[in-house]
């Protein structure tokens, strides 16, 4: 009777199944097993393909395999996600030359199905197996490690060494090696041609007729280097004094302990020579040199020093500025250094150029007007006034290249712009050039204060039109090196009443004052 109930319950359920809508018969997976592939010594490549989920989830799929017929999830086992359809699977860690047996397998509610039952056979031999030594000797070019060939994978090893790059830190046989013999064991290997301060990563490979085998991939990075670093150009900041530094771009990989410029009055020097101690560590840094010899050529470069050793910067030169400078005629001038510009701190009077050849001096009227070559002469043809405002030349003589003293010009008009832009413009420049008081200048002399030093004094001009004298300790007028448009050129004018300096041009017979720039 109970029997005959049960079955009764079972067909009412089965109906229910079929009657209700959305109830579903829930059942374990269907599943197949693919053919092995890829088969090595040690792995091969299986999968599987769920084509049935039994109405519920697929919780986890793969295969399992054993030397032992129809493996089981009990055996060894991959797990490959979860869900239908294809899956791959990599099995590992096998015996060579020994038969498996293996099934891909799916799991949900219900339970776990398995597919078709495959077989393979692992092949007999294999690549080598093998660890990498440890690194030792590192230097800035070199390191020493090597390997230990555990197991020759069943055939004669030909080929052992180590392989190593600074950029891939998994190399192989196509990158850096050496080679270091046959036959299992130890072995050692020297690397060279490495550079400093650098990242390398390092695999023992031993070779067979199987293929490479690999140790673990080491890094070392080999020792640090001198520092890297440039020396910025040298500026002179008056007759015995002058800056510069320089831009450490590399310590070596070694801290910077100390840094700095050295000069000398000769080429390459060292920090055995003369040097400035400027703190530590990379990046830009500026040096202030003093007790420098008046008018003198010194070599320079920029240090810097860690545990490894003392590196240089490129050299440069320079020379400090003279105090004096004399023309072929025996004068003897201040120098003024006004920012990056060196001047005559008084006005030419030199009756020579710097080859020797003669100025004419031209004192008659008419015979000044009617010049179109060089002629030079005194204000009012007075030699007295030689020495307090110096000589008036045309601009014959500065076009000639040679009026100023060997290693000078006559200033130009850019110059005289660089000048006005470094004192302010045009106004005040003036009045910072101008000599201070009314000894020379006319009252009340505005905003005269020759902060710069330049001194400037009111030498008139003559005439190129008639050949006449005027405007002395009212106007300074100073010609440039610089043609307008010929037969003019620019010069440059002061007056006793204005902090100013006046930019015009004017024929080139005008008579003014020189101001020589150092080259």
């Amino acid at each position: 009777m109970r029997k005959g109930s049960e079955f009764y319950v079972f067909l009412i359920i089965c109906s229910l199944s079929v009657l209700i809508p959305g109830c579903k018969l829930l059942r374990p997976p269907t599943v197949s097993t693919s053919q092995v592939s890829n088969i090595g010594p040690n792995a091969a490549t299986a999968g599987g393909n769920v084509t049935n989920d039994g109405n519920s989830d697929i919780l986890v799929r793969g295969v399992c395999w054993s030397i032992k017929k129809s493996p089981t999830v009990e055996d060894l086992r991959t797990t490959d996600g979860y869900g239908m359809g294809v899956f791959t699977s990599a099995i590992a860690g096998l015996t060579t030359n020994t038969l498996y047996y293996v099934r891909a397998y799916a799991t949900n509610e219900e339970g776990t199905s398995y597919g078709n039952q495959v077989t393979f056979t692992t092949s007999k031999f294999s690549a080598p197996v093998l660890t990498t030594a440890a690194i030792t000797g590192i230097t800035q070019t070199s390191a020493v490690t090597g390997g230990n060939i555990t197991f020759d994978g069943g055939v004669e090893v030909t080929e052992r060494g180590v392989c190593w790059s600074s950029t891939r830190t998994i190399p192989d046989i196509s990158d850096s090696k050496t080679s270091n013999g046959t036959g299992s064991g130890l072995f050692t290997s020297n690397i060279a041609g490495l550079t400093g301060n650098t990242t390398y990563y390092v695999r023992a490979f031993a070779t067979n007729t199987e293929g490479t085998g690999y140790g673990e991939s080491l890094s070392f990075k080999t020792s640090p280097l001198i520092p890297v670093l440039t020396t910025a150009n040298p500026s002179v900041t008056s007759s015995t004094t002058a800056s510069c530094g320089g831009t450490i771009t590399s310590d070596g990989g070694s801290a910077v302990t100390v840094r700095g410029v050295c000069w000398s009055l000769s080429p390459n020097p060292t920090t055995g020579n003369s040097k400035t101690n400027d703190g530590t560590g990379t990046g830009i840094f500026s040096s202030l040199l003093a007790g420098l010899s008046v008018n003198t050529t010194y070599y320079i470069r920029a240090y810097a020093t860690n545990a490894v050793g003392t590196a240089y910067g490129d050299e440069k030169q320079f020379a400090t500025d003279p105090v004096t400078v004399s023309d072929n005629d025996g004068n003897t001038y201040n120098v003024i250094r006004i920012g990056t510009q060196v001047w005559m701190k008084e006005n030419l009077k030199t009756t020579k150029f710097n080859d020797n050849s003669p100025i004419e001096l031209v004192t008659g009227n008419s015979a000044w007007s009617n010049l179109t070559s060089n002629g030079y002469c005194w204000y009012e043809n007075s030699i007295a006034n030689k020495n307090v405002y110096g000589a008036i030349y045309n601009w014959y003589d500065v076009n000639s290249g040679k009026l100023c003293p060997a290693g000078w010009h006559v200033s130009t008009d850019n110059e005289w712009i660089t000048l006005e832009i470094y004192l302010g413009g045009s106004s005040p420049a003036g009045g910072k050039l101008k000599e201070t008081g009314t000894a020379h200048w006319l009252t009340p002399n505005r905003g005269a204060t020759n902060e710069s030093d330049f001194t400037a004094l009111p030498g008139g001009l003559r005439r190129g039109d008639n050949g006449a004298f005027e405007s002395v300790t009212s106007y300074g007028f100073w010609w440039t090196a610089s043609e307008y448009i010929s037969p003019e050129s620019w010069y440059r004018k002061i007056w006793y009443d204005d902090d100013k300096t006046y930019r015009d041009f004017k024929n080139s017979k005008y008579g003014m004052s020189i101001r020589c720039v150092k080259d």
